[in-house]
């Protein structure tokens, strides 16, 4: 029996070289609301892409709808990040841990990132991380996650001391959370697009709408080498 899996592409520029590509290959919509759905069947795979929008409680209603309405075996995401420390503009990072960086209950006496019921950071799935490390040049670390695009060199640095985070995004930490919460097995992959500081706009914007396949032929890669 082929395995479910669930996609998360954030924006429509990550989320339109997947639906290019599953078109070509006889994938269909399957819904519009609340966010839109692909589903393609591969040789080894089912696959539910969802468009979840960029942030973390887009892409943690994106994770819940891909489970409920789904029941993916297990759940990927993809897109662009910044870079934090070890990886350099146009790497490939499959993250192994997450956390929220942006969460912050510090006056009650916890830690930064630390939730009151005691979670804090989430683990990759063993299986897909080792299905990732086959592919060519991929590199892996922790993903620090906050809902802001990270410009500020002082925040970096106190991410990277307090983390010890490789990249930063918008989605990851939030859809580790929800599939940790529901048992189903997660890793996100992110192209890295710039370097987390006062240019990261305009290197960000410049990858951006470039709309490159890469990270759908990266999870497309995954599920074939599960």
């Amino acid at each position: 029996m082929k395995k479910i899996f669930g996609f998360i592409f954030a924006d429509d520029m990550e989320f339109k070289p997947f639906s290019e590509y599953a078109y070509k290959r006889g994938g269909k919509l399957i819904s519009e609301k609340p966010q839109n759905v692909i589903e393609l069947e591969t040789e080894n795979a089912v696959i539910y892409a969802i468009e979840s929008g960029i942030g973390k409680v887009n892409s943690a209603i994106a994770a819940l709808e891909l489970i409920k309405s789904y029941s993916p075996d297990y759940i990927m995401s993809a897109g662009l990040s910044g870079a934090i420390s070890g990886v350099a503009r146009g790497d490939i990072v499959a993250g192994n841990s997450f956390v929220e960086c942006d969460f912050d209950i510090r006056p009650f006496g916890y830690p930064l990132g630390k939730k009151s019921d005691g979670t804090y950071i989430h683990e990759a799935s063993e299986e897909l991380l080792v299905a990732a490390r086959k592919l060519p040049g991929m590199k892996e670390g922790r993903l620090g996650t906050g809902d802001f695009f990270l410009t500020d060199p002082a925040k970096k640095n106190e991410y990277k001391e307090e983390f010890s985070i490789t990249a930063f995004d918008m989605e990851s930490g939030a859809i580790a959370a929800t599939c940790s919460k529901y048992r189903v097995p997660f890793m996100s992959v992110r192209k890295i697009s710039d370097d987390a500081d006062d240019s990261a706009t305009e290197s960000y914007r410049e990858m951006n709408n470039l709309c490159e396949e890469t990270l759908t032929e990266i999870l497309i890669d995954i599920t074939n080498n599960m």
